[in-house]
């Protein structure tokens, strides 16, 4: 299934503007103004796979950390969901043993899924919950702007020929779609989280299929996840064994967006 297979159009900037044309210095991240983020992007496409690898750390550790969103996240997001074509993006990156499997385009489009999830409506329930109207906090409503934006580019991957790049395509639409933008594409996700999500081999995307299609009223008979409920996540690619590359994940509804 591809953009124009589910209606969605490729209206995401050039990432050359957006690392050129953003103000990054009145930007903030989690460790302060976002000079510094212009070329830690760049470097998630460098040809050495070291800089590559800690250049997603740095996705995961500065821009989006612990599930927050900062100023520096939305323009952020726009660059790697406009770099997600780029051959470049199939290069390997560095692996713990129980990182997630695949290739740097599937660690990008997890990313992409953690930061719609914080923008989520499970994630405004629990901001508001806690005093904070979503509303009032300016990252929110600037990742609920481009949400559409996010899912031209993500929905490209949902039949990608790499089984780990489709599993975290499909996983990363699956917070979007809480936008009433974008509601009516849960009728063409629903197959996807029945296969390849449900009877994918980790059980992470098992259990959020099963959970998905649960809360949008499906059938999830025959449906079941087996784990540990020790273990962090299957083992699958432990050829390479770096502590800089994240899983692809979700953000915890206990923990606050921003």
């Amino acid at each position: 299934m591809t953009s124009d297979a589910v209606g969605v159009s490729a209206d995401l900037p050039d990432p050359a503007v957006v690392l050129a044309g953003s103000d990054w210095g009145a930007l903030e991240h989690a460790m302060g103004l976002a000079e510094d983020t212009p070329q830690n992007l760049a470097a998630l496409l460098h040809a050495d796979q070291r800089l590559r690898s800690e250049a997603l750390d740095y996705l995961h550790h500065v821009v989006h950390h612990q599930n927050t969103l900062y100023a520096a996240t939305v323009p952020a997001a726009l660059y790697v969901s406009a770099i997600l074509t780029d051959p470049r993006a199939g290069l390997p990156v560095d692996k713990r043993p129980h990182d997630f499997p695949g290739p740097l385009r599937a660690e990008l489009l997890g990313w992409l899924g953690s930061v719609a999830e914080s923008a989520s409506d499970d994630a405004a329930s629990v901001s508001r919950r806690f005093g904070f109207p979503p509303e009032e906090y300016p990252p929110f409503v600037q990742t609920c702007q481009i949400r559409p934006s996010l899912y031209s580019a993500i929905a490209a991957f949902l039949d990608d020929p790499d089984p780990h790049v489709r599993e975290a395509a499909v996983a990363a639409c699956i917070p979007l779609l809480d936008d009433p933008r974008l509601n009516h594409h849960r009728t063409e996700l629903i197959p996807l989280l029945r296969d390849p999500l449900a009877v994918s081999e980790l059980w992470q995307y098992r259990e959020r299929a099963i959970e998905t299609l649960e809360a949008w009223g499906e059938d999830t008979a025959g449906l079941e996840v087996r784990r540990d409920a020790f273990e962090v996540c299957d083992p699958q690619d432990t050829t390479t064994a770096s502590s800089t590359a994240k899983p692809a994940h979700w953000g915890d509804a206990d923990d606050l967006p921003f």
